[in-house]
C-alpha cells in the first residue's frame, strides 16, 4: 500500500481551513481550497492536528474538518504528533520562524502559504533551512498548479508559440497580498528562469517610509518590468481583472478571467506582421483544485525524492522579484540588479 503522511496545519485561519465556505460560489476557485479541505481530499494524507494561538480559532476548524486534535502552540503540535507535512498559514511574518523549526524537528514536507515572507534575508533562512534537512517545500501560490494554467506553459515548451518575447500581467493589488500570484506565473510562463534586473513604481511610498528598511504596510503595485535572463521581458500592469498574456514570434496566448477561457491566436497564412493574427482552437481548459494538486505534488515528490513544481528556490525568486520593484521605486525606478543587494529590505506591516 502507498505510504500514508500524517499533516498538521499551523494557522487556523481563512486560509488554513474556512475560506471554502467563504468563496464556495466563486467560479474562478475549484474547491478544496483551504489548507485543511485539501489535505482532507487528498487520498495519501491524514490530517491529525491544527495550531492557532487563538484557541476558538483552532477548535472551530478542528471540529469543521474533523480534525483529531487542537493545539494552541504550533512547536508543541510538531514536538508531540511528529507530522510527516506541515501547512504553514499564518500570517507572513511567522512564516520563516516556522519553517525553520519545522526543518529542524523532523517534518519531511511544507506547504507554505503565500507572502513566503518579509525580507529576503528571512527568505535566505528558510532555504538554507531546508536544503539542509532536505524538507520539500510547495508555495501557496496555486495557479502554478492548475491544469490549464500547466497546459498553456506545455504548449509554450513545445514551441507553440515560437520564440517567446514577452509575458504580460494585467491585475491589480498590493505588493505581497496579490502580486506574489503576480510574480510567479510571470516567471512559470516564461520558464522559470533566473532575473537580470527589475524596475517598479508603487503607489503612495516616499522616501520617508524606507526609514528603517521597511514598510509597514504592503503597498500597491503600479508598474513592473522584468527582464529575465533567457532574454523573455515581462510586464505587470495595474488594471481591473486577473489576465495573462505570452507572445512569441509564431502567436500569442491570453488566459482570460483568470483562465477560465483561454485564447490562441497564431500567425496569418502569409507568416509576416502585416498578414495579422488570427484565433485558433487551444482545446478544452480543465479548471480544477490549485490546492488539491499542489498537495498530490508534494506527496508524489515525498514518495520519489523528485523536485516539487513550487519549490522553494523558486518561491525565493519570486519573493525577490516583488522587493526588487519596491527597492526600485525606493531608487526612483532605477534597474534593480538581482540578486537583491539589500537583503533586510522588508514589508512587514504591524499587523503581520
Amino acid at each position: 500500500m502507498p505510504t500514508q503522511y500524517k499533516a498538521a496545519v499551523v494557522g487556523c485561519g481563512r486560509m488554513g481551513g474556512t475560506i471554502d465556505d467563504e468563496v464556495k460560489d466563486l467560479p474562478t476557485l475549484v474547491h478544496p481550497y483551504s489548507h485543511s479541505a485539501g489535505y482532507k481530499a487528498c487520498p495519501r494524507t491524514n490530517l491529525v492536528a491544527g495550531a492557532d494561538p487563538v484557541e476558538e480559532k483552532a477548535r472551530k476548524v478542528c471540529q469543521r474538518w474533523d480534525i483529531p486534535r487542537a493545539y494552541t502552540d504550533y512547536r508543541e503540535m510538531i514536538e508531540r504528533e511528529r507530522p510527516d507535512i506541515i501547512s504553514i498559514a499564518t500570517r507572513p511574518n511567522t512564516h520563516a520562524e516556522i519553517a525553520l523549526f519545522a526543518a529542524e524537528h523532523g517534518v519531511k514536507g511544507i506547504y507554505c502559504e503565500k507572502p513566503l515572507c518579509c525580507s529576503m534575508a528571512e527568505a535566505d533562512a528558510m532555504l538554507a533551512a531546508c536544503q539542509r534537512a532536505g524538507v520539500k517545500f510547495n508555495y501557496g501560490t496555486n495557479r502554478r498548479y492548475i491544469t490549464t494554467y500547466a497546459k498553456v506553459r506545455e504548449f509554450i515548451d513545445k514551441g507553440g508559440l515560437g520564440a517567446i518575447h514577452g509575458v504580460v500581467a494585467l491585475n491589480s493589488g498590493s505588493i505581497q497580498w496579490s502580486h506574489t500570484h503576480t510574480s510567479d506565473l510571470l516567471m512559470y510562463l516564461a520558464g522559470d528562469p533566473e532575473m537580470d534586473y527589475v524596475q517598479g513604481t508603487l503607489a503612495g511610498v516616499d522616501e520617508a517610509d524606507f526609514a528603517d528598511n521597511a514598510l509597514e504596510r504592503d503597498p500597491s503595485l503600479v508598474s513592473g518590468f522584468v527582464q529575465f535572463k533567457n532574454g523573455v521581458r515581462a510586464f505587470c500592469l495595474s488594471v481591473a481583472g486577473y489576465e495573462f498574456e505570452v507572445s512569441g514570434s509564431e502567436g500569442k496566448i491570453r488566459m482570460e478571467n483568470d483562465a477560465l477561457q483561454v485564447r490562441l491566436r497564431k500567425k496569418g497564412p502569409m507568416g509576416s506582421r502585416w498578414s495579422g493574427w488570427y484565433e485558433q482552437p487551444f482545446g478544452p481548459v480543465a479548471h480544477d483544485s490549485g490546492c488539491l494538486n499542489l498537495i498530490n505534488d508534494l506527496v508524489e515528490a515525498l514518495d520519489t525524492s523528485r523536485e516539487t513544481k513550487g519549490n522553494l528556490p523558486l518561491a525565493c525568486r519570486s519573493q525577490e522579484m516583488m522587493l526588487g520593484f519596491v527597492e526600485s521605486h525606493r531608487q526612483s525606478g532605477a534597474r534593480v540588479k538581482l540578486p537583491l543587494a539589500n537583503r533586510t529590505l522588508a514589508i512587514r506591516p504591524k499587523d503581520w
